[in-house]
């Protein structure tokens, strides 16, 4: 049976930026909730002292929780190669976080959709870097795990695979047992597709999940795209909205992860307005997964 995973989407500025929230805090504020881990972020600013690594999972397991997933960003479309290999060290220190904090998944990314490079080169360049770090990773025992992402918090332009059809090109490259999707359903409206597609074609790769919702706050996806490119983050008229609620159809999604054998993570990305609102979606999730995992 699936279990569940919940992700500070509504605290990141607090917790990578300002340093208004100390990762303690989300610690006790996440272990109030129902839910089996914390999935980690490699951006937080404690997490720059490694001497916090192993404090933060003792305090995690003290509150009966564990720490199965890190979401990182690597950018493995750069055209310079010294900027990859960089990109290819800071992954590997991600993967040492991911194994001191106890996890088995950490996020790989393909990189920024630079407005000069091809799609061919661009699969090329991240394919060649995720490989590159796959050796170290089964070392310690850990799970690369490709994301159909729209934007990290933090770049200025949008995911290099986002679309499909370049996300299946990039997966069908890499035939690992320590490399995996993580499927965020979410993220493939924004790309002006339907996840439902997408999920068929890779659903057998699927070993971890990201539950969200999206919906636009204002205007249309065609606006989406105009105002994505060039500025940092994600677009004000962007909006994670409460499990359920949204965009997707988490019956269809969890009949076929289901029906692929699918058993793994799944982290919830939710709680913008408010804890509250992270409850509802933690039920709501429960409820699924007992109707599909009974």
């Amino acid at each position: 049976m699936p279990q569940l995973a919940v992700f500070p989407k509504a605290f990141m500025n607090e917790l990578c930026k300002t340093g208004t929230m100390k990762v303690s805090e989300w610690i006790e504020l996440a272990s109030k909730l129902d839910v089996d881990g914390l999935e980690w972020y490699a951006g937080f600013l404690e997490m720059a002292d490694e001497s916090n690594w192993p404090l933060f999972r003792k305090q995690v397991e003290d509150n009966g929780k564990v720490i199965p997933m890190m979401c990182c960003s690597p950018d493995f479309t750069h055209p310079d190669a010294k900027f990859r290999e960089r990109e290819i060290e800071k992954q590997k220190r991600w993967i040492d976080m991911t194994y001191i904090l106890g996890g088995s998944y950490c996020r790989v990314l393909s990189g920024q959709k630079r407005p000069e490079l091809s799609i061919v080169h661009g699969v090329h360049l991240a394919a060649e870097c995720i490989k590159a770090c796959l050796p170290y990773a089964r070392e310690r025992n850990i799970t690369l795990i490709l994301e159909n992402h729209y934007k990290d918090d933090f770049w200025i332009y949008p995911e290099f695979a986002q679309k499909a059809d370049v996300f299946c090109m990039l997966v069908e490259k890499i035939n690992d047992p320590c490399f995996g999707v993580n499927f965020d359903p979410s993220n493939t409206f924004l790309a002006g597709e339907d996840p439902i597609e997408l999920l068929k074609r890779i659903a057998n790769r699927v070993v971890t999940m990201h539950a969200s919702d999206r919906y636009l706050k204002e205007g249309t996806i065609e606006d989406l795209r105009k105002e994505e490119m060039g500025a940092e983050g994600y677009a004000k008229r962007l909006y994670h909205g409460e499990i359920g609620k949204g965009l997707n159809d988490y019956d269809a999604i969890f009949s076929i992860l289901k029906n692929a054998g699918f058993d793994g993570w799944i982290s919830i990305e939710d709680g913008i307005d408010g804890m509250y609102q992270l409850e509802r979606s933690v039920s709501f999730l429960r409820n699924k997964i007992a109707r599909y995992w009974p």
